[in-house]
Protein backbone atom coordinates (compact mmCIF):
# COMPACT_ATOMS: atom_id res chain seq x y z
CA UNK A 1 0.00 0.00 0.00
CA UNK A 2 1.07 3.57 -0.51
CA UNK A 3 2.60 5.21 2.54
CA UNK A 4 2.63 8.90 3.36
CA UNK A 5 6.18 10.10 4.13
CA UNK A 6 6.99 13.08 6.27
CA UNK A 7 8.73 15.94 4.35
CA UNK A 8 12.51 16.27 4.82
CA UNK A 9 14.51 19.53 4.77
CA UNK A 10 16.25 20.26 1.45
CA UNK A 11 20.00 19.66 1.56
CA UNK A 12 22.71 19.56 -1.08
CA UNK A 13 23.78 16.14 -2.28
CA UNK A 14 27.32 16.92 -1.01
CA UNK A 15 26.09 17.82 2.49
CA UNK A 16 23.87 14.75 2.57
CA UNK A 17 26.81 12.57 1.61
CA UNK A 18 29.05 14.07 4.33
CA UNK A 19 26.32 13.53 6.92
CA UNK A 20 25.85 9.92 5.94
CA UNK A 21 29.58 9.30 5.97
CA UNK A 22 29.98 10.90 9.38
CA UNK A 23 27.18 8.80 10.85
CA UNK A 24 28.65 5.67 9.36
CA UNK A 25 32.06 6.53 10.81
CA UNK A 26 30.68 6.46 14.35
CA UNK A 27 28.60 3.35 13.74
CA UNK A 28 25.21 5.07 13.56
CA UNK A 29 22.57 4.14 10.98
CA UNK A 30 20.22 6.67 9.44
CA UNK A 31 16.61 6.33 10.76
CA UNK A 32 13.93 5.61 8.14
CA UNK A 33 11.44 8.37 7.34
CA UNK A 34 8.29 8.20 9.51
CA UNK A 35 5.20 6.67 7.90
CA UNK A 36 1.55 7.30 8.71
CA UNK A 37 -0.30 4.10 9.64
CA UNK A 38 -3.21 2.93 7.51
CA UNK A 39 -6.59 3.17 9.17
CA UNK A 40 -10.29 2.52 8.62
CA UNK A 41 -11.61 5.70 7.00
CA UNK A 42 -15.28 4.60 7.30
CA UNK A 43 -17.27 6.29 10.05
CA UNK A 44 -19.74 4.47 12.31
CA UNK A 45 -18.48 1.31 10.64
CA UNK A 46 -20.21 -0.98 13.13
CA UNK A 47 -23.55 0.93 13.19
CA UNK A 48 -23.13 1.47 16.93
CA UNK A 49 -24.57 4.97 16.45
CA UNK A 50 -27.55 3.84 14.43
CA UNK A 51 -27.43 5.02 10.81
CA UNK A 52 -25.28 8.08 11.53
CA UNK A 53 -22.90 8.81 8.59
CA UNK A 54 -24.89 6.41 6.36
CA UNK A 55 -27.56 7.20 3.77
CA UNK A 56 -30.08 4.35 3.50
CA UNK A 57 -33.21 3.88 1.40
CA UNK A 58 -34.33 1.26 3.92
CA UNK A 59 -32.63 0.01 7.03
CA UNK A 60 -32.27 0.20 10.76
CA UNK A 61 -29.71 -0.49 13.45
CA UNK A 62 -30.47 -3.71 15.35
CA UNK A 63 -28.96 -5.36 18.40
CA UNK A 64 -29.25 -8.92 17.09
CA UNK A 65 -27.67 -10.53 15.22
CA UNK A 66 -24.36 -8.67 15.46
CA UNK A 67 -20.85 -9.61 14.37
CA UNK A 68 -19.03 -7.25 16.73
CA UNK A 69 -20.03 -4.64 19.27
CA UNK A 70 -23.69 -4.19 20.13
CA UNK A 71 -25.31 -3.23 16.82
CA UNK A 72 -25.52 -4.07 13.12
CA UNK A 73 -27.40 -2.88 10.05
CA UNK A 74 -30.59 -4.66 9.00
CA UNK A 75 -32.00 -3.64 5.61
CA UNK A 76 -35.03 -5.16 3.91
CA UNK A 77 -35.53 -4.90 0.12
CA UNK A 78 -39.12 -4.12 -0.85
CA UNK A 79 -40.71 -3.66 -4.24
CA UNK A 80 -38.16 -1.99 -6.51
CA UNK A 81 -36.01 -0.81 -3.61
CA UNK A 82 -33.01 -3.04 -2.96
CA UNK A 83 -32.31 -1.34 0.41
CA UNK A 84 -29.06 0.48 -0.40
CA UNK A 85 -26.93 2.06 2.33
CA UNK A 86 -23.93 4.21 1.37
CA UNK A 87 -21.28 6.48 2.83
CA UNK A 88 -18.83 8.89 1.22
CA UNK A 89 -15.34 8.47 2.66
CA UNK A 90 -12.27 10.70 2.31
CA UNK A 91 -9.39 9.01 0.46
CA UNK A 92 -5.87 9.92 -0.57
CA UNK A 93 -5.44 10.33 -4.36
CA UNK A 94 -3.62 7.39 -5.90
CA UNK A 95 -3.86 5.22 -2.76
CA UNK A 96 -5.16 1.65 -2.62
CA UNK A 97 -7.83 0.62 -0.12
CA UNK A 98 -9.07 -2.71 1.16
CA UNK A 99 -12.88 -2.76 1.41
CA UNK A 100 -14.58 -5.39 3.57
CA UNK A 101 -17.75 -6.04 5.57
CA UNK A 102 -19.39 -8.91 7.42
CA UNK A 103 -22.81 -9.95 6.07
CA UNK A 104 -25.61 -12.34 6.98
CA UNK A 105 -29.14 -13.09 5.79
CA UNK A 106 -30.29 -12.54 2.19
CA UNK A 107 -28.35 -11.46 -0.89
CA UNK A 108 -25.76 -8.86 0.13
CA UNK A 109 -23.62 -6.63 -2.09
CA UNK A 110 -20.56 -4.54 -1.18
CA UNK A 111 -18.90 -2.07 -3.49
CA UNK A 112 -17.25 1.28 -4.15
CA UNK A 113 -18.16 3.85 -6.80
CA UNK A 114 -16.62 7.13 -7.90
CA UNK A 115 -13.12 5.73 -7.42
CA UNK A 116 -11.64 7.60 -10.38
CA UNK A 117 -10.24 4.28 -11.65
CA UNK A 118 -12.22 1.04 -11.75
CA UNK A 119 -15.30 0.80 -9.55
CA UNK A 120 -15.60 -2.53 -7.76
CA UNK A 121 -18.23 -4.72 -6.11
CA UNK A 122 -18.62 -8.18 -4.64
CA UNK A 123 -21.63 -10.10 -3.33
CA UNK A 124 -22.93 -13.05 -1.36
CA UNK A 125 -26.03 -15.12 -2.27
CA UNK A 126 -26.95 -15.18 1.40
CA UNK A 127 -25.80 -16.97 4.51
CA UNK A 128 -27.25 -18.03 7.86
CA UNK A 129 -23.90 -17.25 9.51
CA UNK A 130 -21.69 -14.16 9.31
CA UNK A 131 -19.59 -14.11 6.11
CA UNK A 132 -16.95 -11.56 5.17
CA UNK A 133 -17.00 -9.85 1.77
CA UNK A 134 -13.74 -8.28 0.62
CA UNK A 135 -12.45 -6.38 -2.40
CA UNK A 136 -9.95 -3.59 -3.13
CA UNK A 137 -9.99 -0.36 -5.10
CA UNK A 138 -7.50 2.31 -6.07
CA UNK A 139 -8.33 5.99 -5.92
CA UNK A 140 -7.68 7.99 -9.06
CA UNK A 141 -4.87 10.59 -9.15
CA UNK A 142 -7.37 13.39 -8.47
CA UNK A 143 -9.90 11.47 -6.39
CA UNK A 144 -10.37 12.68 -2.82
CA UNK A 145 -13.62 10.92 -1.93
CA UNK A 146 -15.25 7.59 -2.81
CA UNK A 147 -18.74 6.23 -2.11
CA UNK A 148 -18.82 2.81 -0.48
CA UNK A 149 -22.15 1.00 -0.37
CA UNK A 150 -24.01 -2.16 0.48
CA UNK A 151 -27.39 -3.36 -0.70
CA UNK A 152 -29.62 -6.40 -1.04
CA UNK A 153 -31.60 -7.59 -4.01
CA UNK A 154 -35.19 -7.30 -5.24
CA UNK A 155 -37.57 -9.84 -3.73
CA UNK A 156 -34.95 -11.32 -1.41
CA UNK A 157 -34.90 -11.52 2.36
CA UNK A 158 -33.48 -8.88 4.69
CA UNK A 159 -29.70 -8.72 4.92
CA UNK A 160 -27.45 -7.75 7.80
CA UNK A 161 -24.11 -5.88 7.65
CA UNK A 162 -21.59 -5.19 10.38
CA UNK A 163 -17.99 -4.04 10.85
CA UNK A 164 -17.44 -2.28 7.51
CA UNK A 165 -13.80 -1.43 6.82
CA UNK A 166 -12.26 0.90 4.21
CA UNK A 167 -8.63 0.37 5.15
CA UNK A 168 -5.89 2.55 3.74
CA UNK A 169 -4.18 5.94 4.09
CA UNK A 170 -6.02 8.78 5.80
CA UNK A 171 -7.57 11.04 3.21
CA UNK A 172 -8.08 13.84 5.70
CA UNK A 173 -11.29 12.60 7.28
CA UNK A 174 -9.66 10.44 9.92
CA UNK A 175 -11.39 7.49 11.54
CA UNK A 176 -13.91 7.06 14.32
CA UNK A 177 -12.50 8.53 17.52
CA UNK A 178 -12.02 6.40 20.58
CA UNK A 179 -15.26 6.45 22.57
CA UNK A 180 -15.63 8.86 25.42
CA UNK A 181 -17.61 8.15 28.55
CA UNK A 182 -21.29 8.33 27.55
CA UNK A 183 -23.78 10.79 28.98
CA UNK A 184 -26.14 9.71 31.73
CA UNK A 185 -29.32 7.98 30.46
CA UNK A 186 -32.54 10.00 30.54
CA UNK A 187 -36.25 9.28 30.69
CA UNK A 188 -36.12 6.51 33.29
CA UNK A 189 -39.62 5.23 34.10
CA UNK A 190 -40.82 2.48 36.42
CA UNK A 191 -44.00 0.50 35.76
CA UNK A 192 -45.75 -2.88 35.30
CA UNK A 193 -45.82 -3.65 39.03
CA UNK A 194 -46.37 -7.18 40.29
CA UNK A 195 -46.07 -8.20 43.93
CA UNK A 196 -42.43 -9.16 43.30
CA UNK A 197 -41.19 -7.13 40.31
CA UNK A 198 -41.05 -3.75 38.57
CA UNK A 199 -40.20 -2.98 34.96
CA UNK A 200 -37.76 -0.18 34.07
CA UNK A 201 -37.23 1.58 30.73
CA UNK A 202 -35.11 4.55 29.69
CA UNK A 203 -33.72 6.43 26.70
CA UNK A 204 -30.38 5.10 25.52
CA UNK A 205 -27.14 7.09 25.65
CA UNK A 206 -25.03 7.50 22.50
CA UNK A 207 -21.94 5.30 22.56
CA UNK A 208 -23.14 3.10 25.42
CA UNK A 209 -22.51 -0.64 25.16
CA UNK A 210 -24.37 -1.60 28.35
CA UNK A 211 -26.21 -0.15 31.32
CA UNK A 212 -25.88 -0.62 35.08
CA UNK A 213 -29.15 -0.70 37.04
CA UNK A 214 -29.12 0.52 40.63
CA UNK A 215 -31.76 -0.09 43.31
CA UNK A 216 -30.94 2.49 45.91
CA UNK A 217 -27.14 2.43 46.18
CA UNK A 218 -26.79 -1.22 45.14
CA UNK A 219 -26.02 -2.25 41.56
CA UNK A 220 -28.48 -5.06 40.80
CA UNK A 221 -28.19 -5.64 37.03
CA UNK A 222 -26.11 -4.97 33.92
CA UNK A 223 -28.08 -5.11 30.67
CA UNK A 224 -27.41 -4.35 27.00
CA UNK A 225 -30.85 -2.94 26.14
CA UNK A 226 -32.86 0.01 27.44
CA UNK A 227 -35.40 -1.87 29.51
CA UNK A 228 -35.37 -4.58 32.14
CA UNK A 229 -37.47 -6.18 34.86
CA UNK A 230 -36.14 -6.16 38.41
CA UNK A 231 -37.41 -9.18 40.32
CA UNK A 232 -37.19 -10.49 43.86
CA UNK A 233 -38.94 -7.46 45.37
CA UNK A 234 -41.34 -7.25 48.30
CA UNK A 235 -45.08 -6.72 47.73
CA UNK A 236 -46.56 -3.25 48.31
CA UNK A 237 -43.13 -1.65 48.75
CA UNK A 238 -41.67 1.53 47.21
CA UNK A 239 -38.27 1.37 45.49
CA UNK A 240 -35.93 3.98 43.99
CA UNK A 241 -33.96 3.21 40.83
CA UNK A 242 -31.20 4.80 38.73
CA UNK A 243 -29.30 3.66 35.65
CA UNK A 244 -25.89 4.54 34.23
CA UNK A 245 -24.39 4.07 30.76
CA UNK A 246 -21.18 2.11 30.23
CA UNK A 247 -18.62 1.64 27.44
CA UNK A 248 -14.92 0.91 27.13
CA UNK A 249 -14.07 4.43 28.35
CA UNK A 250 -15.95 4.06 31.62
CA UNK A 251 -19.28 4.60 33.37
CA UNK A 252 -21.48 7.68 33.13
CA UNK A 253 -23.08 9.53 35.98
CA UNK A 254 -26.31 7.99 37.20
CA UNK A 255 -29.67 9.04 35.80
CA UNK A 256 -32.27 10.92 37.78
CA UNK A 257 -34.04 8.79 40.36
CA UNK A 258 -37.32 7.11 39.35
CA UNK A 259 -39.57 5.44 41.88
CA UNK A 260 -42.12 2.67 41.72
CA UNK A 261 -44.19 0.57 44.07
CA UNK A 262 -44.82 -3.14 43.78
CA UNK A 263 -48.37 -4.42 43.70
CA UNK A 264 -50.17 -5.75 46.72
CA UNK A 265 -50.45 -9.48 47.08
CA UNK A 266 -53.69 -11.35 46.39
CA UNK A 267 -55.76 -12.12 43.32
CA UNK A 268 -56.61 -9.74 40.48
CA UNK A 269 -60.20 -8.71 39.70
CA UNK A 270 -59.41 -9.10 36.00
CA UNK A 271 -59.62 -12.48 34.25
CA UNK A 272 -56.44 -13.87 32.71
CA UNK A 273 -56.23 -14.01 28.91
CA UNK A 274 -56.06 -17.70 27.91
CA UNK A 275 -52.98 -19.19 26.21
CA UNK A 276 -54.85 -19.24 22.88
CA UNK A 277 -57.40 -16.46 22.51
CA UNK A 278 -60.00 -15.19 20.07
CA UNK A 279 -60.32 -11.40 19.79
CA UNK A 280 -63.36 -9.62 18.36
CA UNK A 281 -64.16 -5.95 17.87
CA UNK A 282 -67.58 -4.82 19.09
CA UNK A 283 -69.09 -1.88 17.21
CA UNK A 284 -70.33 1.09 19.24
CA UNK A 285 -72.25 2.28 16.18
CA UNK A 286 -74.66 1.02 13.54
CA UNK A 287 -73.15 0.64 10.04
CA UNK A 288 -75.50 -2.00 8.66
CA UNK A 289 -74.09 -4.95 10.59
CA UNK A 290 -76.16 -6.66 13.26
CA UNK A 291 -76.55 -4.34 16.25
CA UNK A 292 -75.40 -6.00 19.48
CA UNK A 293 -75.25 -5.22 23.13
CA UNK A 294 -72.13 -6.51 24.84
CA UNK A 295 -74.19 -9.28 26.44
CA UNK A 296 -74.92 -10.54 22.91
CA UNK A 297 -71.27 -10.96 21.92
CA UNK A 298 -70.62 -14.59 21.02
CA UNK A 299 -69.18 -16.76 23.81
CA UNK A 300 -66.16 -17.83 21.70
CA UNK A 301 -64.55 -14.38 22.04
CA UNK A 302 -61.98 -14.10 24.85
CA UNK A 303 -61.00 -10.44 24.24
CA UNK A 304 -63.71 -7.95 23.26
CA UNK A 305 -62.42 -4.61 21.94
CA UNK A 306 -65.02 -1.86 22.33
CA UNK A 307 -64.76 0.30 19.21
CA UNK A 308 -63.96 3.14 19.58
CA UNK A 309 -62.85 5.81 22.02
CA UNK A 310 -63.11 9.40 20.83
CA UNK A 311 -60.39 12.06 20.85
CA UNK A 312 -60.80 15.49 22.38
CA UNK A 313 -59.33 18.92 21.70
CA UNK A 314 -56.53 18.06 24.14
CA UNK A 315 -53.79 16.13 22.28
CA UNK A 316 -53.61 12.55 23.51
CA UNK A 317 -56.77 12.67 25.59
CA UNK A 318 -59.59 10.20 24.93
CA UNK A 319 -63.20 9.83 26.10
CA UNK A 320 -65.90 7.24 25.47
CA UNK A 321 -69.38 8.14 24.23
CA UNK A 322 -71.89 5.30 24.24
CA UNK A 323 -73.84 5.48 20.95
CA UNK A 324 -77.65 5.42 21.44
CA UNK A 325 -77.84 3.38 18.22
CA UNK A 326 -76.69 0.23 20.05
CA UNK A 327 -79.82 0.29 22.22
CA UNK A 328 -78.68 0.68 25.81
CA UNK A 329 -81.19 2.31 28.13
CA UNK A 330 -78.37 3.74 30.24
CA UNK A 331 -74.60 3.83 30.65
CA UNK A 332 -75.09 1.81 33.84
CA UNK A 333 -76.53 -1.06 31.78
CA UNK A 334 -73.47 -0.95 29.54
CA UNK A 335 -71.15 -1.07 32.57
CA UNK A 336 -73.15 -4.00 33.95
CA UNK A 337 -72.59 -5.89 30.70
CA UNK A 338 -68.84 -5.27 30.96
CA UNK A 339 -68.87 -6.64 34.51
CA UNK A 340 -70.87 -9.69 33.41
CA UNK A 341 -68.43 -10.48 30.58
CA UNK A 342 -65.48 -10.17 32.98
CA UNK A 343 -67.25 -12.46 35.44
CA UNK A 344 -67.53 -14.97 32.58
CA UNK A 345 -63.74 -14.83 32.10
CA UNK A 346 -63.67 -12.38 29.18
CA UNK A 347 -61.43 -9.32 28.82
CA UNK A 348 -63.21 -6.13 27.70
CA UNK A 349 -60.89 -3.40 26.48
CA UNK A 350 -61.28 0.05 24.94
CA UNK A 351 -60.02 0.41 21.37
CA UNK A 352 -58.39 3.63 20.16
CA UNK A 353 -58.34 4.66 16.51
CA UNK A 354 -59.95 2.77 13.66
CA UNK A 355 -60.28 3.80 10.03
CA UNK A 356 -61.67 7.25 10.79
CA UNK A 357 -60.51 7.89 14.35
CA UNK A 358 -57.14 9.15 15.43
CA UNK A 359 -55.37 10.24 18.58
CA UNK A 360 -52.20 12.32 18.37
CA UNK A 361 -49.47 11.31 20.83
CA UNK A 362 -46.30 13.16 19.86
CA UNK A 363 -45.08 14.87 23.03
CA UNK A 364 -44.57 14.20 26.72
CA UNK A 365 -47.72 16.16 27.51
CA UNK A 366 -49.89 14.20 25.06
CA UNK A 367 -48.41 10.90 26.28
CA UNK A 368 -49.39 11.77 29.83
CA UNK A 369 -52.85 12.93 28.71
CA UNK A 370 -53.39 9.60 26.95
CA UNK A 371 -52.26 7.55 29.96
CA UNK A 372 -54.36 9.55 32.42
CA UNK A 373 -57.55 9.60 30.34
CA UNK A 374 -57.32 5.91 29.37
CA UNK A 375 -56.78 4.90 32.98
CA UNK A 376 -59.77 7.04 33.98
CA UNK A 377 -61.94 5.14 31.46
CA UNK A 378 -60.65 1.82 32.78
CA UNK A 379 -61.65 2.82 36.28
CA UNK A 380 -65.02 4.30 35.27
CA UNK A 381 -66.21 1.50 32.98
CA UNK A 382 -64.19 -1.47 34.20
CA UNK A 383 -62.20 -1.97 30.99
CA UNK A 384 -59.34 -4.47 31.37
CA UNK A 385 -57.01 -2.58 29.08
CA UNK A 386 -56.57 -0.84 25.76
CA UNK A 387 -56.27 -1.69 22.07
CA UNK A 388 -54.10 0.47 19.78
CA UNK A 389 -55.70 0.61 16.33
CA UNK A 390 -54.17 3.87 15.09
CA UNK A 391 -54.16 3.74 11.29
CA UNK A 392 -52.90 7.26 10.53
CA UNK A 393 -49.34 7.08 11.78
CA UNK A 394 -47.82 6.89 15.24
CA UNK A 395 -44.75 8.20 17.03
CA UNK A 396 -43.12 5.18 18.68
CA UNK A 397 -41.16 7.25 21.21
CA UNK A 398 -44.15 8.98 22.75
CA UNK A 399 -46.67 6.16 22.29
CA UNK A 400 -44.24 3.93 24.19
CA UNK A 401 -44.05 6.50 26.98
CA UNK A 402 -47.84 6.73 27.08
CA UNK A 403 -48.31 2.97 27.32
CA UNK A 404 -45.68 2.62 30.02
CA UNK A 405 -47.29 5.37 32.07
CA UNK A 406 -50.65 3.65 31.65
CA UNK A 407 -49.17 0.30 32.67
CA UNK A 408 -47.68 1.85 35.78
CA UNK A 409 -51.15 3.09 36.75
CA UNK A 410 -53.15 0.01 35.73
CA UNK A 411 -50.85 -2.70 37.04
CA UNK A 412 -49.53 -5.98 35.63
CA UNK A 413 -52.91 -7.43 34.60
CA UNK A 414 -53.60 -4.73 32.01
CA UNK A 415 -54.45 -6.19 28.61
CA UNK A 416 -52.61 -4.41 25.78
CA UNK A 417 -53.41 -5.31 22.18
CA UNK A 418 -52.56 -3.74 18.82
CA UNK A 419 -54.10 -3.98 15.36
CA UNK A 420 -51.61 -2.53 12.86
CA UNK A 421 -52.11 -2.67 9.12
CA UNK A 422 -49.85 -5.02 7.13
CA UNK A 423 -47.64 -2.17 5.89
CA UNK A 424 -47.02 -1.19 9.52
CA UNK A 425 -45.33 -4.51 10.33
CA UNK A 426 -43.21 -5.14 7.23
CA UNK A 427 -39.98 -4.54 9.15
CA UNK A 428 -38.73 -3.82 12.65
CA UNK A 429 -37.93 -0.28 11.52
CA UNK A 430 -41.57 0.82 11.25
CA UNK A 431 -43.02 2.92 14.06
CA UNK A 432 -45.63 0.29 14.94
CA UNK A 433 -43.10 -2.54 15.09
CA UNK A 434 -40.70 -0.40 17.14
CA UNK A 435 -43.53 0.36 19.58
CA UNK A 436 -44.49 -3.31 19.88
CA UNK A 437 -40.90 -4.29 20.64
CA UNK A 438 -40.43 -1.39 23.07
CA UNK A 439 -43.44 -2.53 25.15
CA UNK A 440 -42.91 -6.25 24.64
CA UNK A 441 -42.82 -6.90 28.38
CA UNK A 442 -46.38 -5.54 28.83
CA UNK A 443 -47.82 -6.49 25.40
CA UNK A 444 -50.59 -9.11 25.19
CA UNK A 445 -51.00 -9.59 21.43
CA UNK A 446 -50.55 -7.89 18.05
CA UNK A 447 -53.48 -8.83 15.80
CA UNK A 448 -52.26 -7.48 12.46
CA UNK A 449 -54.99 -6.69 9.91
CA UNK A 450 -54.41 -9.08 7.00
CA UNK A 451 -56.89 -7.23 4.80
CA UNK A 452 -57.42 -4.05 2.76
CA UNK A 453 -53.72 -4.19 1.86
CA UNK A 454 -53.05 -5.85 -1.49
CA UNK A 455 -49.87 -7.88 -2.02
CA UNK A 456 -47.08 -7.80 0.57
CA UNK A 457 -43.66 -9.28 1.22
CA UNK A 458 -43.34 -12.32 3.44
CA UNK A 459 -40.40 -13.08 5.72
CA UNK A 460 -38.75 -15.03 2.88
CA UNK A 461 -38.63 -11.91 0.69
CA UNK A 462 -41.29 -13.21 -1.72
CA UNK A 463 -44.47 -11.35 -2.61
CA UNK A 464 -47.80 -12.88 -1.52
CA UNK A 465 -51.33 -11.86 -2.40
CA UNK A 466 -53.92 -11.37 0.33
CA UNK A 467 -56.65 -13.95 0.66
CA UNK A 468 -54.36 -17.00 0.85
CA UNK A 469 -52.90 -19.15 3.57
CA UNK A 470 -49.42 -18.08 2.41
CA UNK A 471 -50.30 -14.42 2.94
CA UNK A 472 -51.24 -15.13 6.54
CA UNK A 473 -48.30 -17.37 7.40
CA UNK A 474 -45.48 -15.61 5.53
CA UNK A 475 -46.43 -12.21 6.95
CA UNK A 476 -46.93 -13.56 10.47
CA UNK A 477 -43.42 -14.96 10.15
CA UNK A 478 -42.02 -11.39 9.97
CA UNK A 479 -43.35 -10.67 13.46
CA UNK A 480 -42.39 -14.10 14.82
CA UNK A 481 -38.82 -13.75 13.58
CA UNK A 482 -38.61 -9.99 14.20
CA UNK A 483 -38.61 -10.15 17.97
CA UNK A 484 -42.18 -10.71 19.17
CA UNK A 485 -42.95 -13.79 21.20
CA UNK A 486 -45.31 -16.27 19.52
CA UNK A 487 -47.82 -15.61 22.30
CA UNK A 488 -47.95 -12.00 21.10
CA UNK A 489 -48.93 -12.76 17.49
CA UNK A 490 -52.49 -13.19 16.22
CA UNK A 491 -54.10 -13.32 12.76
CA UNK A 492 -56.60 -10.52 12.11
CA UNK A 493 -59.18 -11.13 9.34
CA UNK A 494 -62.71 -9.97 8.41
CA UNK A 495 -65.63 -12.03 9.72
CA UNK A 496 -67.45 -11.81 6.38
CA UNK A 497 -67.06 -10.44 2.87
CA UNK A 498 -68.90 -7.32 4.05
CA UNK A 499 -66.53 -6.75 6.96
CA UNK A 500 -63.73 -5.25 4.83
CA UNK A 501 -63.08 -3.91 1.37
CA UNK A 502 -60.81 -6.84 0.49
CA UNK A 503 -58.87 -9.69 2.05
CA UNK A 504 -61.68 -11.92 3.33
CA UNK A 505 -60.64 -15.54 3.71
CA UNK A 506 -62.82 -18.46 4.66
CA UNK A 507 -62.59 -19.82 8.22
CA UNK A 508 -60.99 -22.96 6.75
CA UNK A 509 -58.04 -20.93 5.43
CA UNK A 510 -57.64 -19.20 8.80
CA UNK A 511 -57.57 -22.59 10.52
CA UNK A 512 -55.03 -23.90 7.99
CA UNK A 513 -52.79 -20.92 8.69
CA UNK A 514 -53.07 -21.48 12.44
CA UNK A 515 -52.14 -25.15 11.97
CA UNK A 516 -49.24 -24.26 9.65
CA UNK A 517 -47.74 -21.89 12.20
CA UNK A 518 -48.34 -24.02 15.29
CA UNK A 519 -48.10 -27.59 13.96
CA UNK A 520 -46.43 -27.37 10.54
CA UNK A 521 -49.50 -28.79 8.76
CA UNK A 522 -51.99 -27.18 6.39
CA UNK A 523 -49.37 -24.91 4.83
CA UNK A 524 -49.42 -23.62 1.28
CA UNK A 525 -46.29 -22.88 -0.79
CA UNK A 526 -44.69 -21.16 2.19
CA UNK A 527 -43.74 -23.30 5.17
CA UNK A 528 -41.98 -21.68 8.12
CA UNK A 529 -38.62 -23.09 9.18
CA UNK A 530 -40.06 -23.99 12.58
CA UNK A 531 -43.39 -24.13 14.37
CA UNK A 532 -44.74 -21.69 16.97
CA UNK A 533 -47.04 -23.66 19.30
CA UNK A 534 -47.54 -20.65 21.59
CA UNK A 535 -49.17 -18.54 18.84
CA UNK A 536 -51.86 -16.48 20.58
CA UNK A 537 -54.73 -17.00 18.12
CA UNK A 538 -56.92 -14.93 15.81
CA UNK A 539 -58.92 -11.70 15.64
CA UNK A 540 -61.85 -10.53 13.55
CA UNK A 541 -63.61 -7.37 12.52
CA UNK A 542 -66.18 -7.60 13.91
CA UNK A 543 -68.44 -9.51 16.31
CA UNK A 544 -71.29 -7.63 14.62
CA UNK A 545 -70.37 -8.76 11.11
CA UNK A 546 -69.87 -12.27 12.48
CA UNK A 547 -73.43 -12.17 13.84
CA UNK A 548 -74.70 -10.80 10.50
CA UNK A 549 -73.23 -13.88 8.76
CA UNK A 550 -74.77 -16.31 11.23
CA UNK A 551 -71.70 -16.62 13.52
CA UNK A 552 -69.99 -18.83 10.94
CA UNK A 553 -66.57 -17.32 11.66
CA UNK A 554 -66.54 -17.64 15.45
CA UNK A 555 -68.19 -21.08 15.37
CA UNK A 556 -65.41 -22.38 13.11
CA UNK A 557 -62.33 -20.44 14.19
CA UNK A 558 -63.09 -20.16 17.92
CA UNK A 559 -62.97 -23.88 18.77
CA UNK A 560 -59.93 -24.29 16.52
CA UNK A 561 -58.03 -21.52 18.34
CA UNK A 562 -58.93 -22.96 21.72
CA UNK A 563 -57.75 -26.39 20.57
CA UNK A 564 -54.28 -25.25 19.47
CA UNK A 565 -51.36 -27.00 21.18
Amino acid sequence: MDRQRLPARRRSAFAAGLTAAALAAVGLATAPAAQAADLNVAKNAGFESGLANWTCTAGTSVTTPVHGGTAALKATPAGQDHARCSQTVAVKPGATYSLSAWTQGGYAYLGASGTGTTDVSTWSPGSTAWKQLTTTFKAGPNTKSVTVYTHGWYGQAAYYVDDVSVFGPDGGGGTDPEPGIPAAPTGLTVGSPTPSSLTLSWSGAAGATSYHVYRGAAKVQTVSGTSTTVTGLTADTAYDFQVSAVNAAGESAKSAVASGRTAKGGTSPNPRVPRHALTGYWQNFDNGAAVQKLRDVQAQYDIIAVSFADSTATPGQIVFNLDPAVGYASVADFKADIAAKKAAGKSVIISVGGEKGNVTINSDASATAFANSTHQLMQEYGFNGVDIDLEHGINSTYLTKALRQLSAKAGPDMVLTMAPQTIDMQSTGTEYFKTALAVKDILTVVNMQYYNSGSMLGCDGKVYSQGSVDFLTALACIQLEGGLDASQVGLGVPASTRGAGSGYVSPAIVNNALDCLTRGTGCGAFKPAKTYPALRGAMTWSTNWDATAGNVWSNAVGPHVHGLP
